[in-house]
């Protein structure tokens, strides 16, 4: 925009970068254009780093005359899709990695300090409580497998992952599970409507044909549920069906959607209407998202006080009543 030559904007750009990848990365797309690849075929070079919306935009900025608009097009697309992911994330990884360390905290108690109060209570000869006795079981037992456990834990995930790697049928039912789960699926829900609308307008707005913006905006869903929907809607609009018609006969997009699609469609203002459409679920997720950690922090106060708690004063059990008889 500033009238800069393409080639030393780039060298701007690898003048910035710190990761050496990204500079060498940004090199070979300097040595491609210089010797007279444009800089949509430059891009089309490196398919892991730059996806298919990019380098279509791109291509169409260039025969148009408007590189500068269509950038910056990508570049807000880009920060808004990027920034649903993260409170997407943000949602699924928070109490998992607080449940995850609780967990090792109590494996850690029940295998390396248990036993240590385990032989002083043998000194004692007496009956020790129901707690105490219950704790201490669970001690030898995570004494004696909790390596086989830890070990089975990781080839789960591998093996999970994996398969949802390789296996589009195992991939389709994770995410059809997590769309399942309460509070956690309507965010998903919201999350894919979102990314689906953005992409979508995103591409529209910048002259692509929509049977083929539909093709982009399935990949950029980020649900097998969702992705299988609107291939569904992009058979029917190649067909000639209206595309809140496709959308409504899918069953996956809410209604609110649907209908401001329709009305987009019919005042001419399709690529208005979805970015209101992805501003509104965006919006959604943000405060799904925010009253999730709400709700979470003082339950996982609550289970972690249950655990780890719990170990220490079943031990502590067999002590006070130790005081109380003398």
């Amino acid at each position: 925009r500033a009238g800069i030559p393409l080639l030393q904007a780039l060298q701007v750009v690898a003048e910035s970068l710190k990761k050496p990848a990204m500079v060498a990365l940004i090199q070979q797309m300097m040595s491609d254009v210089s010797s007279g690849s444009s800089f949509s075929d430059a891009l089309r070079q490196h398919p892991k780093h730059f996806d298919r919306l990019f380098v279509n935009l791109v291509d169409a900025g260039e025969q148009a005359g408007a590189l500068d608009q269509m950038l910056d097009r990508v570049a807000t697309y880009k920060e808004k899709v990027e920034s649903l992911k993260a409170r997407v994330k943000k949602a699924l990884w928070y109490p998992t990695a607080v449940m995850a360390i609780g967990i090792a905290v109590t494996m850690l108690l029940l295998v390396k300090v248990v036993p240590e109060f385990e032989s002083m209570f043998q000194s004692f000869g007496a009956e020790l409580p129901a707690l105490t006795q219950m704790t201490v079981n669970l001690s030898k037992l995570a004494q004696q497998y909790w390596l086989t456990a830890f070990g089975a834990l990781v080839a789960a995930i591998f093996l999970l992952k994996q398969g949802i790697q390789r296996s589009p049928n195992i991939a389709y039912r994770m995410h059809a599970l997590l769309l399942r789960l309460p509070i956690i699926g309507d965010i998903m829900h919201k999350s894919a409507v979102a990314r689906f609308s953005r992409t979508l307008a995103t591409t529209f707005s910048s002259g692509v044909p929509l049977v083929e913006g539909l093709d982009t905006a399935a990949g950029a869903t980020g649900n097998k549920v969702y992705e299988h929907a609107v291939v569904q809607t992009r058979q029917d609009v190649a067909t000639g069906q209206q595309l809140h018609f496709a959308m409504r006969m899918t069953n996956r997009f809410p209604a609110l959607a649907v209908q401001m699609v329709s009305i987009g469609e019919e005042a001419g203002s399709l690529d208005a209407m979805l970015n209101r459409v992805a501003d509104y679920y965006e919006e959604e997720v943000d405060n799904k998202v925010d009253a999730l950690t709400s709700l979470m922090e003082p339950v996982i106060i609550v289970v972690l006080g249950l655990l780890v708690g719990g170990v220490i004063v079943s031990m502590y059990l067999p002590i006070f009543n130790l005081g109380s008889a003398l």
